[in-house]
Parts: structure tokens; sequence; C-alpha cells
């Protein structure tokens, strides 16, 4: 804030002031250790783990792919080679772009300098009246009201005395544009913290000329994890001064996260004082609210020539080396806190609910923890408005609401926990199958929009999008390192290596479960056709016919059938909207089976209902074209005398005892036999499953069938991915020395 301070006023600054530096002075070791990373690993390694991991997630950025980029060395003695547990079957360049989050490209899509301008609505001057008055920033959070600090304004009398100024800024000619003016009126609602610096009061609803305070919106705040991290660059809409609005944009490092403030180094001058500190998805993350000055021996802040600075001098003769900004959780936390009464309490309330004039930004936060999937989400974002018939994407799952809401799963959800060490079976999620449904109004359902469409499309595309992006990152990948490899397998196996027996199935169970982490849910066109299932010539093979595919086919193939899908959904939600949930999973599942990916479970799905980890598990999925994936179905495997004569299209043979395949028999062999150890009691010993005595069916096929170089790929690309490895690929001799005996369900 800029002021010829009041003594009381002079006083609360000053101690601000020398706190800052104190707190950044603490931190010195620990930031320039923050900075050392940042320059010589990136953005993806100087944070907490926990905190890259929730900022990668929230993202929809892929770790694995991460780590390709950054060209950092895999830890062969670390299960999966990585030093984050990642949630892995995601990657979203159009949200952030992974280039750009790890420092290594500047360019930026367009829209990003619109959204900012959205952004930036909301921002406005505040200028107190009277006594010790001066100028500050503040931004409208709520239909009603501002977020500012304290030292802007300490109590209610003086925001009594305070107005706030929107549109205060140069038109696109240069010329000044004629601000809207709005007085404060903290009779209606005021809190402040002195510790986290913060105030918020109520503005009116109408201007000085009378202009509508919702024309110039307002920004949602979150207090969902992952909106930054240490490494990555921040933008701040500010009133340096009091001067026109500006914009410090995206030169503004994040150098430390501490439990209750951000510091970066940044170009906020004094009078910023108030500012919104934006990730690039223009989501607040910090309310700007100090400088770090430049102090003394003994704390005190020093001026621009070096003297003591006195608040008399003003902020702007103030030396200073860095920013410090109040986390924006932290202000939502202090405020749950708080128990006002009647009106202000509805008035705090609104500060929680997203509305419909929030300006759209990059992409919707995820709504959180406790909110049913089957509950519509707020509006956030702009990404919906109340009473409209919106579709947006959260986290890859599209929400359509037509009026009721169907939520259709399209990419991760919460994986669960692995369980404790031992033999223990799995742990299954169910896959939804069939939409979470809220029972529509009485009233007749409307006919889908275009904007549900367009979101749904969205979605699809966004898949492809990343998918080709990860085809192209592994274009510039070795396509096996088979030193090491052999390093992580030693490592990973050397608890195990001297058991037989019972004891080493028992023993593999548990280090295959434990290790299985993440757990990707199904979507084969992120990670199996770009990466996982590539054969040396960059091609994919079908596992039963060897006929061979581009990556790209394959994706956009895959990508035409969600799209099918997603519009009979659409189709069957508008006209069977009294269909109960076992008509609408009979009808899913008919779509499925009448449209599906070109890929193959080696273990059918209908063994294990569909269930997850099992149906995303990736050292069972293998590209395969349709017709051979319908004709397989979910035959056990089989091997049939005189088997050459009797050849359907290339893919195998099927009879009522089972199917064989044509081709593949060893990888599949090898697949199935990592699932039975992996999910012992899952599979059945029965005639439609799998019967215990053609154990060695699969046995036979191992043997005559050596580990090619493609299998041993595909072994470290999903141990790369998933966190577990294939025993059968990493010690073919193991098969004939492990008692398979416990791994049927009877």
């Amino acid at each position: 804030m800029t002021t010829e301070l009041r003594t009381e006023r002079a006083s609360n600054y000053l101690s601000q002031l020398t706190t800052a530096a104190r707190r950044y002075a603490d931190r010195t070791e620990q930031r320039d250790l923050n900075k050392a990373v940042l320059a010589t690993s990136g953005v993806l390694y100087a944070d907490d783990p926990e905190r890259v991991e929730k900022r990668l997630a929230r993202l929809g950025a892929d770790w694995s792919l991460a780590r390709a980029i950054e060209r950092v060395p895999s830890d062969p003695a670390a299960t999966a080679g990585s030093t984050l547990l990642l949630p892995p079957d995601v990657f979203g360049r159009d949200v952030l772009g992974l280039e750009r989050l790890i420092g290594r490209n500047n360019l930026t899509p367009i829209a990003f300098l619109e959204e900012g301008v959205l952004a930036a609505r909301p921002v406005g001057r505040i200028t107190v009246r009277g006594p010790g008055g001066g100028h500050g920033t503040g931004f409208l959070v709520s239909p009603a009201l501002l977020l500012t600090n304290h030292h802007v304004l300490g109590d209610s009398e003086e925001a009594a005395r305070s107005e706030v100024a929107f549109a205060f800024q140069d038109g696109v000619g240069g010329g000044p544009l004629v601000p809207a003016v709005f007085r404060l009126e903290p009779q209606r609602f005021f809190v402040t913290d002195r510790r986290l610096d913060f105030s918020l009061v109520a503005v009116a609803p109408r201007g000085t000329q009378g202009e509508a305070l919702s024309s110039f919106g307002r920004l949602t705040l979150s207090e969902a994890q992952g909106k930054v991290v240490i490494g990555e660059f921040v933008n701040i809409v500010q009133h340096p001064r009091g001067e026109p609005k500006q914009l410090a944009l995206r030169d503004n490092q994040v150098v430390d996260v501490l439990d209750d403030f951000l510091h970066y180094e940044c170009d906020t001058q004094p009078g910023s004082s108030g500012s919104p500190v934006f990730n690039d998805q223009w989501e607040v993350v910090a309310l700007h609210h100090s400088a770090v000055p430049k102090t003394d021996e003994q704390g005190r802040p020093l001026s621009v020539d070096g003297t003591l600075w006195q608040p008399d001098m003003g902020e702007e003769r103030l030396a200073w080396k860095a920013n410090e900004g109040v986390r924006i959780s932290r202000v939502l936390g202090a405020l749950h806190a708080m128990s006002p009464a009647g009106e202000a309490a509805r008035l705090r309330d609104e500060v929680f609910t997203a509305g419909p004039a929030a300006p759209a930004v990059a992409t919707a936060p995820a709504p959180p923890e406790s909110t049913p999937a089957s509950s519509p989400p707020p509006s956030a974002n702009g990404f919906g408005t109340n009473g409209s018939h919106a579709a947006y994407v959260i986290e890859d799952t599209a929400r359509l609401t037509v009026p009721l809401w169907v939520t259709i799963g399209l990419g991760p959800s919460a994986y669960p926990a692995a369980t404790a060490a031992g033999v223990t079976g799995a742990q299954p999620v169910p896959s939804p199958p069939a939409p979470q449904l809220t029972p529509p109004p009485p009233a007749t359902a409307p006919a889908a929009s275009a904007p549900a469409d367009t979101a749904t499309v969205s979605a699809v595309e966004k898949d492809v999008t990343a998918a080709l992006v990860n085809l192209r990152l592994a274009q510039d990948r070795p396509y096996y390192d088979r030193a090491a490899d052999r390093a992580a397998r030693d490592a990973y196996y050397a608890g195990v290596a001297d058991l037989s027996g019972d004891a080493l199935r028992r023993a593999l169970t548990g280090l295959l479960e434990q290790t299985h982490a993440p757990r990707p849910r199904y979507k084969p066109i992120r990670l199996v056709y770009p990466w996982v299932d590539l054969h040396q010539d960059g091609r994919l093979h079908s596992i039963y016919s060897g006929r061979d595919f581009s990556p790209e086919e394959l994706i956009r193939a895959d990508a035409a059938v969600a799209e099918t899908r997603l519009a009979r959904v659409r189709e069957l939600l508008l006209h069977e909207s009294t269909a109960g949930p076992a008509e609408f999973e009979a009808e899913f599942d008919a779509l499925e089976d009448a449209m599906p990916f070109n890929c193959e479970h080696v273990v059918p799905q209908s063994w294990f209902a569909k269930m997850e980890p099992m149906r995303g598990d990736l050292h069972h999925l293998f590209a395969c074209e349709p017709g051979c994936n319908s004709y397989r179905g979910n035959f056990p495997y089989f091997d049939f005398p005189g088997f050459q004569e009797t050849v359907r299209d290339a893919c195998g043979m099927r009879e009522d005892q089972g199917f064989e395949p044509q081709q593949g028999k060893g990888t599949v062999a090898r697949a199935t036999l990592y699932f039975l150890l992996r999910y012992p009691g899952l599979v059945g010993d029965a005639p439609r499953e799998f019967p215990e005595e053609r154990l060695p069916t699969l046995l036979t096929w191992h043997d005559s069938e050596p580990v090619t170089e493609y299998e041993l790929h595909r072994n470290a690309a999903a141990a790369e991915i998933q966190g577990n490895r294939n025993p059968l690929v990493d010690h073919p001799d193991w098969a004939r020395r492990i008692d398979f005996s416990g791994v049927w369900r009877h």
C-alpha cells in the first residue's frame, strides 16, 4: 500500500516487513538447495514428492514421460525407476504443457492471454480516503466480497471510507478506460486476520455511476492441493503504487513453499499489496502481501540508498530482494474457522461456492473429495452456469448435465492403497460400467445441447492429443536399455531369488502387490499404444494374428469408438430416463461388446467383473484388432490337436473347449501366469474360466517360445509406469520352480 502511514499502521507494517525478512533469512539454506536442484534436475525434483505428485495429477501430466523429457537417469534400485509415485495414465499438453511445466519451453497457447484478461477483470485498485489514506489492490472472490491485505484495510472504520475501482487501466489503443468505482460496505461484512494479513469486505452491488458489480466477475478460490510447486512461474495482476492495472507475467519463479507462505522472485512494486498471485491456469495460489526487504545485520529494512528504511520514506524507497504471498488455502482455512451469523454467514459461504460469474480459465479444479460422484459439482471457472445444461471436463471425467448428472469414467480416479506385505489377494475397485445417476426432475428432459457434445468430444480429443505426444516422446527414447533393466530386475527380486515352490509363489504375490503403485485405470490409448506395447520396428503387432498397425492408427480408431460410445450414452440418457441401474449396466456392457477397443485382456474382463486394478494392469494388455478380440471372447486358452488345419482369419482356433491363438502363445502364457500370481483367488477353476488342469498348456507355451526383446521392453515399460514386474519375463526358469496350486478360486 502506498501512503503516508499513520503511526499505528507504520508500526504494524514495519513489523510485517521484518517478520517476512526473518522468515526469508531462516530459509536461506533450504532455498539455496531448491535453486540448486532446479538448476541441475528441474522443477519435478525441487519440491516435496507428494506436492509434485498432486501438482502433476491436477495438471493431468504423466510422470514417466516427464522423466523421459528431463532425461534424469533412473535409479536401478527403485522398483519403477522413479523417485515419485504419480498417476501414470494421464498427460494433458492442452492444460499446461509438460515442456512448459518443466521450464523447457516458454511457448504458450494464445488462449493463455485471453484467459488472463478474464482473470484480471475482478482485480481493482483500493483507495483509502482520509487520514493515513493511500492505495492497494484487491480482488473479488464472491459475488459480494473483496479480498485484500489486513495492512491495506486494517479495520471496519478504515474500510468504511474506502472504495475500489475496476477497469482502472489503459485500453487497447493506449488511452485510459473509464473506471467503475464501488464503495466498500463493512457494515454488511468485514473480517480481518493480522497474522495471515488478509481482510475480506463487502462491496456495494452498484457503482457510483450505476455499474453492476456482477459485470466484473469473481475469482473462484480453491483449497485443493496441487496448484503450484517450487520452480513454477506465477503471474501477478496488480496496481503498483496505485497506478493503472499492470501484470508481472511468467518471469516470477516460486523459490520456496512454507506452511503458510510462498516466496517468489517477482517484479512487483509497492502498492501491489493485496494482489492475486496466479499459476499458469489462472488459479489463485496466493495473496501477495509483502516485499522481502534487504536488511542490515540487525534485520532492519534498508532503503534503496543503503540507509535504514522508515515508513515515512514510502514503500517506493524500500530496497527489496524477493516477495512473499500468503497461501490461498491458508486464507480459506482461516475463513472456514470463523463463525459468522445470519447474513454474514451467507456471504462468507459464497466464497466457497463457485458461481456463474467466474471467469473462464484453462482447466476446472477437481471437486472436493467429499463430493459424491453422482452429485453435480459446483460450476467453477466458467465451465458451467447455474440453470444451464453445461458440460465440462474435470480430471478427464466427462460430466454431462441433461439435466440429470452422469459420471462416465474417461480417466483416473483415486487408486486403492496397496495392502500390507504378505500373501494377500487383490483389493479390487469396481470400474464403473454404468453411470451413477441422479433421477431427473418430472419435466421431460430437453435435447442435449451443443456445449455438452463439444465438451464430450473435447475429452476424447484430449486423449488423442496426449497419446500422440506420448508417441512422439517414445520415438526419442531408447527402445530397451538392457543394462539398466537388468540392474532394476536384480534389485527388485533381491529378497525372493533363493526361494522355490509355494514359498516363492507367496513371496512373489506379496512383492507384486506391494510394488504395484500407481495403479493405472484402463485406457490403452494413453500408454499401451504409444509406448508399452510397441515393437522394435515402432509398430503395434496384434497379439493373436501378428498383423501390424501404426500406433496412430489404433489411437484414432479407439478415439472414434469412444466418441461413438459416448454419443450412444447421451441418446440412452435422453430416451431411457426411466431405466434403472441394471438396465443401464446391461446397455453399457452391450455397447462395449459391440464396439470394442483395439486392446486385448489376456485374462478376460468378465472373469474379474471389469474391476480395477486388474482392468488397467499393463502387464496383460496387448494390441489386438476387434475381429480377433471378439473371436476369442472370454474363452480360456486351449491347445488343439491339428490346430494348423483350422484357423479363422489368422486369429486362431476356437471351439467350446477354448481358444488357441495363431501368434504370441509364449507371450500370452507369461502374461496369464503373471495375472495368476498377482491376483490369487480371482480366476476360477472352472471350464469357462481357466481350469487348473490347463496350467501345463501355459507352461508348454512358455517353454516353447522364449522371451523376446519385445517382451523385455514391455516389462520394463510397465514397471516404469506401475511399479511391478512380470517374474516370468525376468526369470523364465522360475515357471517350473513356482507352485501355482494356490492361485485358483475353488
